[in-house]
């Protein structure tokens, strides 16, 4: 269900770090909005130093991007956000004024996983367990 893309400069991140990082997103989705960590979708994105900015000028941020189905509190949206920049950068090595976290929402109605129409929250154990493999 949800989808999270990592996206960091070439060479920021090894395999070993991006499977730690990419488990304990997993590990804080799954626990603040109340789904079974399958459902949890993480993909990474590297591009050229040369192609990375901030401010106008090159960078190497932690750029996390998320998206989760609209319904859930935003005291829990905001928990989530924080707990994954914290995580961020302790897994990554990368300081935190240098992660940015942002999770975008939009209708459940709106995304389909495994040929089926995804589930309001609190409505997922209308989808099969093994969504998402």
């Amino acid at each position: 269900m949800p989808i999270y893309t990592c996206t960091t400069a070439q060479g920021t991140l090894t395999a070993e770090t991006k499977a730690a990082l990419a488990a304990e997103i997993t590990r804080i989705h799954a626990a603040i909005n109340h789904v079974p960590p399958a459902y949890v979708n993480v993909v990474f994105s590297e591009l050229p130093v040369d192609s990375v900015f901030v401010g106008g000028e090159p960078g190497t941020p932690l750029l996390l991007s998320g998206w989760a189905r609209r319904g859930h509190p935003q005291e829990d949206l905001t928990r989530l956000a924080l707990e994954l920049s914290a995580a961020a950068s302790r897994v990554a090595g990368v300081a935190e004024d240098r992660v940015l976290v942002v999770i975008q929402d939009s209708p459940a109605r709106s995304a389909v996983e495994g040929g089926r129409v995804l589930p309001e929250p609190g409505e997922e154990q209308n989808m099969p367990a093994e969504a998402g493999r």
